[in-house]
């Protein structure tokens, strides 16, 4: 007969042959001896089965959690720090470079990571004086070509906002010495269309009245708008410190679009904004280096400038910076150095392998510096001049002296000689600027990009730069 269930019971007929069965062996010590044994063996038997299925089940839910948890985190880590398609050569490439903020590698196999360390600001600008005597620099008159008459009769001629600089007046302009030098800012002659960079003279009229000046651009809508920290930045610089934003009218059209629209001065936050007409380069790159190197040019009569790129926030006071920077090591131009690379080689070699630039134009540029002496960075050698070759050029705190001067003016016109890369001819200018000037020489701090990092706070892109130019 069948073993037959409904609803968990046994059928009548089924559970009398059972009970007939159990009842037989009640009838004697022996059945009863087993029945004894057999229910308490299927006791024990059922505890401890119950035992091992707890322990079992504990240990698989342990397992699962454990495995859940880190696939959960996995994936949150890898959604976190996912990289662009374009970007990823980016990415790996730099997990390769090995050489260190001081000098040293970093252990074989593991990628560098970056932290601000301390920087020993002074807690209030409250009683702040400028040393005396402090602008007893190198002295000498400069000034700037402001036009050009055409060359020749040829109609092809093209003012250009850089002017046309002869290879013998670029040689000649590296003297320390009274001279005139293109500088940026030259038109050509009467009925020629202006080179760009045009300016509301309102605006103009506002920076010439600025004694200490911070600025940044943003051209082609490249980045969002980063206001200064307003609860950092003391009062008086509030006062005394003109914060000046430079943008073109894409930019100022998307930031409005935002939300980000100037009110009745013309100011958002602490940026006052001054919108720049006919930019002077289809690059904006390039375009971008005319208010970074050029500040001397853009505020006349200021004393002292800090340049900050707009992927940044300023987080700390311009004036304890000055002080800090400048005022403290006697120094006239401060930039930090860079992050990863010291060497102009490796700085070649990474912006051709994440196409920076034309190689072709990368390569003209280099192969004329190595002609005219730039020698390779030794970070063995104590008496290198600087600490760095290569600066992380986004953060420059600048005292409008004139040697001050006379290299950015340098350094722009190899910009706008060569490529818009201007960690490429950094070295090279300012080696060359000491080399014909033994006896004059920029008193030049350059800091570690750990107190950089101190200072700003670091911010992507909007977008990806504008292409790289075809030489």
């Amino acid at each position: 007969m069948a073993l037959l269930r409904n609803n968990g019971e046994l059928f009548t007929e089924r559970r009398g042959i059972i009970d007939a069965v159990f009842s037989s062996f009640g009838k004697s010590d022996h059945g009863s001896r087993v029945l004894r044994r057999g229910r308490r063996f299927g006791r024990i038997t059922k505890h401890r089965l119950s035992h091992w299925i707890f322990l079992l089940t504990a240990l698989l839910s342990i397992l699962l959690t454990v495995y859940g948890l880190k696939m959960f985190f996995q994936a949150k880590m890898e959604s976190r720090f996912s990289i662009p398609h374009n970007q990823q050569e980016e990415h790996n490439h730099h997990e390769n470079i090995v050489v260190a903020d001081d000098g040293k590698p970093p252990p074989k196999g593991k990628r560098r990571k970056h932290f601000p360390c301390e920087v020993g600001l002074l807690e209030s600008v409250d009683g702040l004086v400028e040393p005396k005597n402090y602008m007893n620099f190198t002295w000498f008159s400069l000034e700037y070509i402001d036009h050009e008459e055409k060359t020749s009769q040829i109609d092809l001629f093209e003012p250009r906002f850089g002017g046309h600089q002869t290879l013998e007046e670029r040689e000649n302009s590296f003297y320390a010495q009274n001279q005139t030098l293109c500088c940026g800012f030259v038109k050509g002659p009467p009925g020629y269309p202006s080179t760009g960079f045009d300016l509301n003279e309102k605006d103009k009229a506002y920076m010439f009245r600025c004694k200490i000046a911070v600025s940044s651009c943003i051209f082609g809508s490249s980045d969002f708008l980063r206001r200064p920290t307003s609860r950092l930045i003391s009062q008086y610089s509030k006062d005394n410190v003109c914060f000046v934003m430079f943008l073109d009218d894409q930019t100022l059209s998307k930031l409005s679009s935002e939300g980000n629209s100037p009110d009745e001065r013309g100011y958002i936050g602490l940026w006052k904004i001054v919108v720049v007409k006919n930019l002077p380069y289809e690059d904006m790159r390039r375009t971008g280096k005319v208010p970074k190197f050029l500040s001397h040019r853009l505020f006349p009569n200021s004393r002292y400038s800090i340049w900050l790129d707009s992927k940044m926030r300023l987080n700390s006071d311009p004036m304890l910076i000055i002080e800090y920077f400048l005022w403290r090591r006697k120094a006239e131009y401060a930039i930090s150095n860079h992050y990863d690379r010291h060497n102009v080689w490796e700085e070649v070699l990474q912006n051709k392998r994440l196409n920076k630039y034309n190689h072709t134009a990368i390569d003209e540029q280099f192969n004329f510096y190595q002609s005219d002496g730039l020698p390779k960075f030794d970070p063995s050698n104590l008496n290198n001049p600087l600490p760095s070759y290569v600066p992380e050029g986004s953060l420059i705190i600048r005292a409008h002296t004139p040697m001050s001067n006379l290299f950015s003016c340098l350094w722009f016109n190899e910009v706008d000689r060569f490529t818009s890369r201007d960690q490429l001819s950094f070295a090279y200018t300012y080696l060359k600027l000491r080399r014909m000037n033994p006896e004059r020489s920029l008193q030049l701090y350059m800091f570690k990009d750990c107190e950089r990092r101190s200072l700003v706070k670091l911010f992507r892109h909007r977008a990806v730069p504008s292409p790289p130019e075809i030489a």
